[in-house]
């Protein structure tokens, strides 16, 4: 894995990963990520993808998303925030699939159990600049992410924006785990790969983010 990782990576600096990150290319297989698109579409067509918007200035992400289990990310013009129903329909969030339950119990037994995994759809042209995630109540569980589709060129830093980055392609199947140290770390998308993607169609590109919201 450690050869595998390696190659995945392209450094913009000396700067090592922060502690607590962690890469598993290919932790899903093929049919697992079949299987696993197949169960984010029916929570998509329970949860419709909504595009959500800058707090304040109403700039429109270039992503769009949709979420499940008991509570759900959103942004709009009064700021970032979870809540549990769905900010265009009002219904409550569709429950998470099992596999995502059961990888979370393995990459993070000692943690209480997710509350939210955001679904993020990226179009070819879509990315996602460089941000913390902290606006959960709790920090001690660890984000849990998984990539479905087009190739992504991830970038992560440190807890200050000033800090070095470095640069991670995230394949179909990867799964990242950002804890410890790097729970609080700097991270983006800055583009996706074109032609890389044979799961999502018209090479768009899923990412869903497992993460705990209240402490435990």
């Amino acid at each position: 894995m450690q050869d595998d990782q390696s190659q995945r990576t392209g450094s913009r600096s000396a700067a090592s990963p922060p502690a607590g990150f962690r890469l598993l290319p290919g932790r899903f297989d093929r049919a697992m990520q079949q299987a696993l698109l197949e169960e984010i579409r029916a929570v998509v067509a329970a949860a419709p993808l909504f595009t959500p918007v800058m707090p304040r200035t109403g700039t429109p992400f270039s992503v769009r998303m949709t979420n499940c289990g008991p509570l759900g990310w959103v942004s709009d013009r009064t700021g970032y925030r979870y809540q549990p129903e769905h900010p265009v329909t009002g219904q409550p969030w569709p429950a998470m699939p099992q596999r995502l339950l059961d990888l979370w119990q393995e990459l993070a037994p000692d943690a209480p159990p997710p509350e939210a995994c955001l679904v993020n759809f990226y179009a070819p042209k879509a990315r996602m600049g460089l941000h913390q995630d902290k606006d959960e109540a709790t920090f001690e569980a660890p984000v849990v992410s998984v990539s479905l589709g087009a190739t992504a060129l991830f970038r992560l830093g440190g807890r200050s924006r000033k800090d070095p980055t470095r640069s991670f392609r995230l394949a179909s199947g990867d799964v990242l785990v950002l804890g410890g140290e790097a729970r609080l770390a700097h991270h983006g998308v800055d583009r996706l790969l074109p032609g890389t993607s044979t799961l999502v169609r018209d090479d768009g590109r899923i990412n869903l983010t497992l993460r705990r919201v209240t402490p435990g």
